[in-house]
């Protein structure tokens, strides 16, 4: 598939700062192929509207987010609060057809890869369900190799095809703070699963600029179709 699959250990690690980092990469140096992006499911006001803002998408709102709903809610309550359900078959539909128009597309999971999509299903259940390459983001913080170690062991039981984890300093830390919080050596022993890079805190995570200046430093092959033509 030509998608990636961008996912986190919980809401607010660092999934919208790794898409935004990437789709920054791929503006500046892939400019003669498509992106998309995606945000499947949106509960309140957030990613989509910042997508619109920042990037270069020719894209329709409903393209980017099929299903939105008021309450910043899991999507279960959200759409009960609406007198709605999840229409997990309207999400799949607008993705295969964007696919069919764009060369890549970045999918933003919502929550966490245990974060309930459904009643009966969660984000780590859709990533298996529609075979998706995934990519696990771990904020940078006391408690990360627990965090890391835990989601991917959900990630395994599911059957998910992760293509490795990207730690994310979510608010400004030493170099030594980081090595401490998350030891790429000893996550990446425990968990069998490659640490992809690490971004580090931005005071200004809306710049495009920087934001690509850090994309360069992660193992780009294995986030984007760079051996493609990118």
């Amino acid at each position: 598939m030509n998608v990636l699959f961008i996912t986190a250990t919980d809401t607010d690690a660092g999934k919208t700062v790794l898409t935004l980092a990437l789709a920054a990469y791929w503006q500046t140096y892939c400019k003669s192929r498509r992106l998309g992006i995606m945000k499947p499911i949106q509960a309140g006001i957030g990613d989509r509207e910042l997508y619109t803002r920042l990037l270069q998408l020719d894209q329709t709102p409903e393209e980017m987010t099929p299903l939105a709903f008021q309450a910043p809610l899991a999507p279960p309550l959200a759409a009960a609060q609406e007198g709605r359900h999840v229409e997990l078959e309207q999400v799949w539909q607008t993705l295969e057809a964007l696919q069919h128009k764009k060369d890549w597309v970045l999918i933003e999971a919502l929550g966490g890869l245990g974060s309930p999509v459904t009643w009966e299903t969660t984000v780590a259940d859709l990533a298996w369900d529609w075979r998706l390459p995934t990519v696990l983001v771990v904020p940078v913080r006391l408690g990360a190799i627990a965090q890391a170690v835990a989601n991917v062991a959900l990630a395994r039981q599911s059957r998910i095809h992760l293509k490795g984890i990207v730690l994310n300093c979510v608010q400004p830390c030493s170099q030594s703070e980081q090595e401490n919080w998350a030891p790429i050596d000893l996550i990446q022993s425990l968990t069998a699963t490659p640490v992809l890079g690490s971004l580090p805190h931005l005071n200004d995570p809306t710049d495009l600029e920087k934001l690509a200046q850090v994309a360069s430093s992660l193992d780009l092959e294995r986030l984007l179709p760079i051996s493609a033509g990118c």
